[in-house]
């Protein structure tokens, strides 16, 4: 570059210094004028805009340093842009808000006419060509209008409109819905209309880019502009622009957040308070759940994390480093802009080259890495990984399976479920089989599926969150790995792993009421299950919890029936020998206690019924003295295996047929390798079947409603699990017309799947040969 160019990027530049410093009250009329008047000359000038802008600060103190206050300055494309439009484009009587007061909390709103020009909207005591204006709202493209609602005029009786600026907010209204839309319009098209504006961070990035190969000038620009080097002193405004107005008139989960401006704000404090923090872990957790819930604010802080990394005053010790510690968990957790990421690759270069073979080179060259393969997380990194991150190390998490037995995998802050399975299948020797597994999360009650795409550090931290707000330590949650698809279960080696892991999945469903058999089947199973867990019987050794071998479902819902019988004689018997308005003013008012004592004596019956169960099982493992556990699990399964439903995977749907006599019914939805059926919960013989030959489609129509085409029939039912429901029925019906396709059936065709509607549809099952409706819903 030559001299010159060099010295007139200097001259320009160093204006930066001075931008940070106060105009004053920007909603002066004499400072807009004075604010156009310099853009003119900007537009017009050989230098650049940062110097044209730059404000006299002759009256101004010297010791204010630059990063006090950020001043954001429009960006002049032309000449015609710029000239000075005194149109006044809308005019009119409106309403606006009167400062609310203790003594009168209640809307107060006073008449003032308002005119609206290309620069600004003010508002004067009348409507007369010499009348006295009272105030001024600059507008720009960072102002923003909330648009009228129905609360407030349900609340008021008036429309309203916000017109948020810089310093001020209008509270306008009117009584009309239609002359309230016009003005919102009319403002919104003068925002609009308006060039986008630019910080002095935001153009020296645009510096930095053009000449990032020029390191004499890129140097310079470090020297000439503080504003881009770490500081000590507070910051009063955010480095980039951000739109006026409370966050939440922009986002959903606002969570007692201010204005983002407010927020950029207290983030850099609370940067500056990290550098002296012991404990670093908690402050970065909260700087993250406010880049989490304030989008915005992302590239903001990596810009204040590059600005207080830059130049440091001690660079390498551990208050540097705590800024380059909070800048590695950012990487592994958002993805600035395009613009920002620029800006952060070169820093990090610039950082390397200044400081090598040194703790800073090592953290740049891990944020590096990782900006490679992050992708934007669902939740904050949880303290265990934050330790683990400030170390640059790699943490490890427990997979369940099979039972108690656990396998420690080895994760980072970008590995997915479906990685963790790939490597649990090699570890585990599981490779080469046909079924698919897959990772779940559980607790002693629930169990959901974790998608292949999920990062698992996320469910650490959720996890975390979860543990942290529980009562209960033993029920929490954990990742386990479990047989997802049943794609051949007849032909599993005995002697392998994963034939253990079909029976401990086996037993699941058993001991939670998926398999319908009677008390005694269902405690011969149980009796199998404690000969493979245990052995031969024993007196002192120390037996699994009855609901670890039996189904509590099956005898709750007989001992349930009968209390009920019970406690309807007792009712009938008292009152037969009480006159009818004693029976009425006693019993008639005491449901609640009847209940009470309906629980009570229903907890007394359980706790007999399952010691007296209990009992009959031991009874039965005494009798399967020297039987192998590889004989236990044959044996189970030839029992289980009688059962049409064994192997799919079932879904609770409750049903209620459309007829002169409504009957509430609860049923199963059984999604198998073979085809889907209907159950009646607690039937061994389905209500009806279809094959995967006879499913002509299915599809997610809404996000809790799923649709199933036959050729005669449709099925559409609701649930929680519909996305559960439609990969594995994917699964199955790809493999299934890969199976005859290999058979040499021609007739095979794939069965077409839809994709998630907004659509809302009745929820119904149609049969078109019996004219019979029922509605589906989940349970």
């Amino acid at each position: 570059m030559p001299l010159r160019a060099l010295c007139l990027l200097l001259c320009c530049r160093r204006g930066f210094s001075l931008l940070g410093r106060d105009y004053g009250d920007a909603e002066k009329a004499e400072e807009l004028q004075e604010l156009q008047k310099e853009q003119i000359k900007s537009a017009s000038s050989d230098l650049s805009l940062t110097q044209s802008l730059a404000p006299d600060t002759s009256n101004r103190p010297k010791e204010i340093p630059e990063e006090m206050k950020s001043l954001i300055k429009e960006k002049i494309k032309s000449k015609a842009a710029t000239g000075v439009d005194k149109g006044i484009i809308m005019q009119g009587w409106l309403f606006k808000e009167v400062q609310h007061s203790v003594m009168m909390p209640w809307l107060r709103v006073r008449k003032h006419w308002f005119v609206l020009t290309q620069n600004s909207l003010d508002y004067y005591t009348n409507n007369e060509l010499n009348a006295k204006r009272l105030g001024m709202l600059v507008l720009t493209s960072l102002c923003s209008v909330l648009w009228p609602d129905k609360c407030t005029y349900k609340g008021t009786g008036y429309w309203n409109i916000t017109v948020f600026g810089r310093k001020h907010r209008y509270e306008l209204y009117t009584k009309h819905l239609n002359q309230c839309i016009q003005w919102a319009c009319a403002i919104q098209n003068v925002i609009s209309c308006k060039a986008p504006v630019e910080t002095p961070t935001l153009l020296l990035i645009q510096d930095i880019e053009e000449n990032y190969t020029n390191s004499e000038v890129l140097e310079h620009i470090y020297k000439w502009n503080p504003i881009l080097q770490h500081t000590q002193k507070p910051l009063y405004a955010p480095l980039l622009p951000f739109r006026y107005g409370l966050v939440c008139h922009h986002f959903k989960n606002t969570k007692g957040y201010t204005t983002v401006q407010d927020e950029a704000v207290k983030v850099f404090n609370s940067l500056q308070q990290l550098e002296t923090e012991r404990d670093p872990i908690p402050l970065i957790q909260g700087v993250l759940q406010t880049c989490l819930d304030l989008e915005p604010l992302r590239d903001e802080i990596y810009c204040q994390l590059i600005k207080q990394t830059s130049n440091p005053p001690h660079a390498g010790n551990v208050s540097d480093l705590r800024n380059w510690q909070l800048l590695t968990c950012m990487s592994v957790t958002f993805l600035p802009s395009t613009t920002v990421l620029k800006y952060l690759r070169f820093h990090i270069k610039r950082s390397q080259d200044q400081f090598p073979e040194t703790e800073i080179d090592k953290y740049a060259e891990f944020i590096k890495n990782s900006l490679e393969k992050t992708k934007c997380r669902d939740c904050v990194p949880s303290c265990e990984e934050i330790l683990v991150l400030i170390q640059r190390e790699e943490m490890s998490c427990n997979i369940h399976y099979a039972g108690s037995k656990f396998c420690r995998v080895t994760i980072n802050s970008h590995t997915t479920a479906g990685e963790v399975v790939n490597s649990l299948l090699v570890k585990l020797g599981l490779e080469q089989s046909r079924n698919q597994f897959a990772l779940f999360e559980r607790n002693m009650t629930e169990q959901q599926l974790v998608t292949n795409n999920t990062i698992v550090a996320d469910i650490i931290t959720r996890f975390e969150n979860l543990a942290a707000s529980m009562d209960e330590p033993e029920n929490q949650w954990k990742l386990c790995f479990k047989l997802h698809c049943f794609l051949d279960s007849d032909n599993v080696p005995k002697n392998n792993l994963e034939f253990t892991l079909l029976f401990e999945q086996v037993h699941e469903m058993v001991t939670k009421g998926y398999f319908p058999a009677s008390e005694e089947t269902l405690q011969t199973l149980a009796a199998l299950r404690l000969q493979f867990t245990i052995r031969d019987f024993a007196t002192h050794v120390p037996l699994p919890r009855f609901q670890e071998l039996f189904s509590v479902h099956v005898l709750r819902a007989r001992v349930q029936q009968s209390v009920k019988v019970l406690l309807s004689t007792n009712n009938k018997g008292r009152s037969h020998f009480l006159p009818e308005a004693l029976t009425n003013s006693i019993w008639g008012s005491t449901i609640h206690k009847q209940k009470l004592e309906e629980e009570q004596l229903l907890k007394v019956r359980l706790k007999e019924e399952a010691a007296a169960s209990m009992a009959m099982i031991i009874e039965q493992w005494k009798q399967l003295q020297g039987m192998t556990q590889l004989e236990a699990m044959a044996t189970y399964f030839s029992i289980v295996r009688e059962w049409s439903g064994f192997g799919a995977t079932l879904f609770e749907v409750g049903a209620f047929m459309n007829s002169a006599v409504n009957m509430a019914q609860t049923l199963w939805l059984a999604v198998g390798a073979k085809g889907v059926a209907l159950y009646k919960q607690g039937d061994a013989e389905s209500v009806e079947s279809f094959d995967y030959q006879q499913i002509s489609s299915f599809e997610a129509t809404d996000r809790n409603t799923f649709k199933i085409t036959l050729s005669k029939k449709d099925l559409l039912f609701e649930s929680c699990k519909v996305q559960e429901i439609a990969q594995l029925m994917k699964i199955y019906s790809a493999s299934h017309v890969r199976t005859r396709a290999r058979a040499g059936d021609h007739r095979t065709r794939p069965i077409t799947t839809g994709s998630l509607a907004n659509s809302h549809h009745r929820i119904l099952y149609r049969d078109s040969s019996t004219e019979e409706t029922l509605t589906l819903w989940s349970i």
